[in-house]
């Protein structure tokens, strides 16, 4: 069967318009919580059939509440839309033999199971590519399979173990973690990058192969210039609360009525800022004029800024600089920074599903001018696609089917 009939079998079971650039491309999505399935929702919202398949309890982050809308997970909702949900034993083999059908007709296959932890079942990637060389198999784990095989693969032990806690919080306080799974969210578009290659690759060569993920190499790469201090320039960093190791003035400062983030990256930026507050001649100041000067004296400096900045509120001040193109802005909150980014014209909230099934949700972050992502499938509920998918596995294209 041709790809663009298996497409049109796709689009009438699931009911996606093939719009995407990954149309036609089908994925069998055995991840839970948030790296995988972040990655898989990216894939999916760019035209890809996710299928998720679920143990019978379900994702784990179904029950991870509060906070939830109608009694569902907010989390799980935040990270498996446009895919389709089958729940199964994998310790029954009638079931499992499901999951190797899904298998047999995926093009690529997302998993963050414990290192070892599908081998039991024949699904591990040295099982799977020996019926499914052209398969891109990918793996997510916390720590990689040999020393680090052992631990749990959570966001927090990699930030602690990368080294991203010493970096965050006051320089005379306590470490402190980011406020998002930042490293489970990196370590998921570094997955969606991976797959994307081994997949470019398999159109010339027919070639699958195994593209392999953890959340503390993740985490080292996406600390760049922080680890590029110690691993390029034999200098270890330290917290420095907001300020930033290289550049002044890059942090919140007081405001009349509250803080202003002010985030100057050469000197053209830094002499605006200076003739908007009133004090020109500090942009020709000995100890403010380079980017060198202002790191070397940054504690004259702040008290300078403070003492001016007090004259208006934060408000003001990110009018008044923006239009000297300044960059600043406002602390938000989250509710703030949607509503900002909506009076930008950036239209961050989509609705994922129709009818009785319409859930608000973040937009995909690229955009594409010829093959549009869509929202068509709102997040599944567990097993809500069992018929689609079985109905599915009985037509289309013919799938590899396991050695027995």
């Amino acid at each position: 069967m041709s790809q663009f009939e298996d497409l049109r079998v796709l689009q009438e079971i699931f009911g996606r318009p093939g719009t995407g650039p990954l149309a036609g491309v089908v994925v069998a999505d055995l991840s839970r919580v948030l790296a995988g399935p972040y990655c898989t929702m990216l894939l999916a919202d760019m035209g890809a059939t996710v299928i998720k398949v679920e143990s019978t309890a379900g994702d784990d982050a179904r029950a991870w509440v509060p906070p939830h809308r109608d009694g569902e997970s907010t989390f799980f909702l935040s990270v498996n839309r446009n895919k389709h949900s089958i729940a199964l034993d994998f310790a029954d083999p009638e079931q499992l033999a499901v999951v190797e059908q899904i298998v047999a007709r995926a093009d690529i296959l997302v998993e963050n199971f414990k290192p070892g932890g599908l081998a039991r079942y024949g699904l591990d990637y040295e099982s799977v590519s020996a019926w499914r060389p052209d398969l891109v198999y990918a793996s997510i784990t916390g720590f990689g399979t040999a020393g680090g095989a052992d631990l749990p693969g959570y966001d927090l032990l990699a930030q602690a173990l990368s080294g991203m806690m010493s970096l965050t919080g006051s320089q005379d306080g306590e470490p402190y973690r980011a406020g998002v799974a930042l490293f489970d969210v990196i370590t998921g578009l570094h997955a969606a990058t991976g797959i994307l290659g081994a997949f470019h690759e398999r159109q010339a060569s027919g070639a699958g192969q195994h593209v392999e993920l953890n959340l503390l190499t993740s985490a080292l790469s996406g600390l760049v210039n922080q680890s590029a201090a110690y691993v390029t320039g034999g200098s270890v960093p330290t917290r420095m609360g907001n300020e930033h190791p290289s550049l002044y003035p890059y942090e919140p400062f007081p405001a009349r009525n509250k803080d202003i983030v002010i985030a100057v990256g050469n000197n053209g930026q830094f002499a605006r800022l200076c003739r908007c507050l009133g004090a020109p001649e500090l942009a020709e100041d000995e100890r403010f004029r380079t980017v060198s000067a202002r790191n070397a004296n940054r504690v004259e400096l702040r008290r300078l800024m403070i003492d001016r900045l007090a004259a208006r509120d934060a408000e003001d001040w990110f009018e008044r600089l923006k239009a000297v193109q300044v960059p600043c802005a406002p602390i938000l909150g989250v509710d703030e920074g949607v509503r900002f980014a909506e009076g930008l014209g950036l239209d961050p909230v989509v609705v994922a599903g129709s009818g009785d099934r319409e859930i608000p949700t973040v937009r995909h972050p690229v955009e594409f001018s010829r093959t549009p992502v869509d929202y068509t499938q709102a997040p599944p509920r567990l097993d809500g696609d069992r018929d689609r998918v079985l109905a599915w596995l009985e037509r289309g294209r013919p799938a590899v089917r396991k050695a027995s």
